[in-house]
Parts: structure tokens; sequence; C-alpha cells
């Protein structure tokens, strides 16, 4: 016995020294249990029943640790087949945002009440069964970024696991297999949907999952950041000079238009073509002289710039031809002392520094944050019935740039640039029936329109692939369901793109 008991003490002691000798591991906390729930809808006046689950999925390192909490809900249709049923996996971008704003806004099956292109006022707000959900084409997975949300880095998990480009698609990429693995859908259709910063992760990650075997049907691109090297300003390391003033100018012209600032201005649809062919021609032209433009030339393009933006002829000179949307921003209403929105330039906030100065917040976000993210806590709490003692982080920037860190732009072996594009040309050119439906706003500054264009007619795809590529254009916002007769086109749009993605798929 006394034999026994020393080799006990001894492996205890080997197993104590063993410990105290590896790096410590942080306690990993309790899961907050999945919250499932049953729930009806009614589409196009049919009633579709589905399961609504709040919940984590837990990612693990290449020593099988858990790392992290991934929080998500997902909205399945009862009965269905989930062998033939399709998935599309919704994310919004940042980085460092949450998914609350598609989850909420979207094409969920219930969305919060906003006010159309005002400010929403404070509480109390409604939540509304959403009759533009795409739930009768496709079960719907919504999923907030690592640390966002109720998700929480756990375990052997450190930020810099998670926050930079490639490290944030492979967390998605394991959060999609194991989601597929989990609830049995290796065998269903797959899409992406990804607005803003969730574009350039659709872009790696279909790439990604492709490589890893996980084919995907479709991706669908709302309000695009997959080149920002085009349009950097000169004097950037890598500028792409004029090219900024020549996209962001029917984006202007828009927001003009839209705020009444052009005279006698004829119908967007006619508008905009004639500036676009104005911006790739004339100005693009006379950009290029720079000094060299004759005082004929010069006067010409300041009267064009003039009747498209509604900016006086003195302002344009003293800019030279060039006005940076922010400067543009400012200027349409700078009299009533009123700047307009970056995120949706329909939305208007006074200025507290009346003469020049721009307001710390963007006029989108004082409309709509309160809203969003009340309802979301209210949805998922109340109505979904996630009990967690957790806060709901809605955005995380403040975490990702605390302490002089920041989000990682190294993107494969290439430090210096963010380019995506040709990641989704990769992507659609090892699956040729891969298809892209490109959604964008009129109304955004954030990520123009017109820049989207350009970089998608510059993937260098084959032409038979170029006609994967779907376009939606609306009177809207970054946020394009921030409008209800946008949202209610965009909707129409992407029913008939998803069924004739679907037939193409199933010949």
């Amino acid at each position: 016995m006394l034999f026994v008991m020393r080799k006990w003490l001894s492996i205890a002691l080997l197993a104590a020294c063993a410990l105290a000798a590896s790096p410590s591991v942080p306690a990993i906390p309790p899961a907050t249990p999945d919250a499932v729930t049953q729930h009806t809808i009614v589409l196009d006046g049919r009633v579709y029943a589905y399961t609504a689950r709040a919940g984590t999925i837990t990612l693990r390192d290449q020593n099988d640790r858990p790392t992290c909490r991934v929080f998500y809900t997902a909205y399945t249709l009862d009965g269905a087949n989930p062998s033939t049923r399709p998935v599309t996996f919704f994310y919004n971008g940042g980085p460092g945002s949450s998914t609350i704003w598609l989850r909420m806004g979207s094409f969920g099956p219930v969305r919060v009440q906003t006010s159309d292109g005002t400010v929403t006022g404070p509480p109390p707000y409604r939540l509304v069964d959403n009759r533009y959900s795409l739930l009768d084409k496709s079960d719907l997975v919504f999923i907030d970024m690592p640390g966002s949300g109720f998700g929480r880095i756990i375990g052997t998990g450190t930020p810099k696991a998670f926050w930079g480009v490639d490290e944030d698609v492979a967390a998605f990429a394991q959060f999609i297999q194991r989601y597929i693995t989990t609830f049995n859908r290796w065998n269903s259709p797959r899409f992406l949907f990804g607005e803003s910063y969730g574009t350039t992760r659709s872009a790696v990650l279909s790439n990604y999952l492709q490589n890893e075997g996980i084919g995907l049907n479709g991706v669908v691109l709302l309000s695009s950041f997959l080149n920002p090297m085009v349009d950097e300003l000169p004097g950037a390391p890598t500028g792409g000079g004029d090219w900024y003033y020549i996209l962001y100018l029917p984006s202007e012209a828009a927001a003009a238009w839209y705020h009444h600032a052009i005279p006698s201005a004829p119908s967007l649809g006619v508008l905009l073509p004639e500036v676009e062919r104005f911006a790739l021609t004339e100005y693009l032209d006379g950009l290029a002289q720079g000094a060299q433009i004759s005082p004929a030339r010069y006067d010409d393009i300041v009267a064009r710039l003039h009747q498209y933006t509604g900016l006086s002829e003195r302002y344009i000179r003293n800019a030279n031809l060039r006005i940076s949307y922010d400067r543009f921003e400012n200027e349409l209403a700078r009299e009533r002392g009123i700047t307009i929105g970056r995120l949706d330039a329909r939305f208007q906030t006074y200025v507290l520094d009346h003469p020049e100065g721009s307001p710390d917040w963007d006029a989108t976000d004082a409309a709509i944050d309160s809203a969003f993210v009340s309802m979301g806590n209210y949805y998922l709490r109340q109505v979904l019935k996630y009990n967690t003692p957790l806060l709901y982080r809605a955005e995380i920037y403040d975490l990702i740039y605390a302490n002089g860190n920041s989000w990682d732009l190294t993107h494969g072996n290439d430090p210096q640039t963010l380019n995506v594009a040709p990641d989704l040309a990769q992507a659609m050119t090892y699956n040729p029936s891969l298809q892209v439906f490109s959604a964008n706003g009129y109304f955004d500054f954030a990520t123009p329109f017109f820049e989207t264009v350009y970089v998608l007619h510059h993937l260098y795809l084959a032409p038979a692939l170029q006609r994967n590529i779907t376009y939606g254009f609306y009177q809207s916002g970054h946020m394009v369901y921030l409008h209800p007769a946008a949202l209610a086109q965009f909707h129409a749009d992407l029913e008939r793109w998803y069924a004739r993605t679907l037939s193409s798929s199933h010949r």
C-alpha cells in the first residue's frame, strides 16, 4: 500500500511540475445553452413554419482546444429536406461589427421599423414580421464575427488569432464547416451574403472554402469593399490619384439629386448614365492633363461639375476640380448648418462647427443605432429566449484598436495592399457555376457604386464568367434595406436570382 501511495504521489508531482512548466490556459467559462423556439411567418400569402436557434458554435485550434465561441442565429424551415434546402450565411463588416444590422433590418424573419431617411426617435421601438424575408428561398444563418455579439474569445484563443484579414476568414470558414457538420447540411446548396467589409470577407472566404472542398452556389455582395487601392487619395502610399474623384462623382450627383440641389434635374435613371459617361471621358481626360489643361476645357469641366453636384463654380475652382466626398457632404447644405450622411446621404445632421468642421458622427448612425441595438437585444433575449448575462457587443472597434493594436490587413504575402478582387476572380474561375449578385446603393459614400462596377469589370474573367455577375442598384445608401421601397426591390431581385441560380445548378 505504501508503494502504491508513493507511486500516485510521484505521478501527481510530475503532473503538477508539467502544469507549472507549461503556459497557463485561462479557465473556460460555461456556455449559455442554445435557445430553440418555434415561429410562423406569412410570405406572399403563404404560411411558413420555421425554427429559430440562437446560440454559439465553438471554434478550436489545431490541438482541438477551444479558442472562441461565435454567436449566431439560424432560421430553418420546418419539414424541409436538409439535403436540398439552401442555406445562406449572413454577416456584416467593419471589420469590428456584429451582424445585428443585417439580422434586424434585411432578410431575416423580423425587422425593426425605422424612419425612412430621417432620425428614428427614442424608444419604444417596433418589431414587425418581415414580409421581405428570404426564408421562402433559403434557410438563413446570421453570424457575429469573433468577439462580437454574445460571442467571446476563450481558452487558448487570442485577439491576434482572429482580428486580421486571413485570420478572420479562417474563423468564418471553420464556423461554416462546423455548422454544416452539426446540422447535416453538407449537401445543401450554399450561399454567402456579406455587407461592406463582409464583401471583403466573402471574396477571400469563397476562394478559401472552395479550396477546402466546400463548394458554393452563390455570393451576394452588398455595398462592396473589394479593392480600396483604386480610389485612395493622391499622396497615400498606394494612392489611386484622380480615380478617387472620378469614381465618387456619380454618388455625389445622386446625393445632390436627392436633396434637390440640381436645378431642373432629370430622373436619376437619366442623370447617372450621363454623369458616368462624363466621368470616364471628359472629366478623366481633363484631370489627367493636370496643369496642361486649357482654360476653355477647365471652364467646361467646372460648369459640368456645377451642373451635376449643385456646388458653386467658385467652390469647384477653389478645389481645382477635385471634390472629395467628405467635403461634398459638408458643402452641399452648409448654409443651413447641415451635413449629409456618409453611409446614406439621404440622412442629415446638424453640425456644431458651422463654418468649416465636420461632425463627430455619421448622420446615418445617429438616425438608426439606438433602434437597431435596442430591438436587437429585445429580440434575442425576449423573443428568441437566449438567456445570458453577457452584454451584446454590437461593435468591437474599441477592443480591436485598444493598446496600440489594429486589424491586421496583411493578406497572403502582401502586407501593403488589401485587394481581394483577385480572390473573387479565382473563386469564380475555379467554380464556373458560381453566381455573384452585386447590390449597390446610389447614396452610399462608404462604398460608392461606380467604384464597385469598375472593380468588378476589371476582374479579367473569361467573358462567359463575367456574365455570372448580376447587378442591383437602389435608391438607398450603404444599408440598402433602410429604405423600404429599395428593400422591396432588392428582395424581388434576389428572389429571381436565387431561383435562377438554383435552377441552373440542378441542370
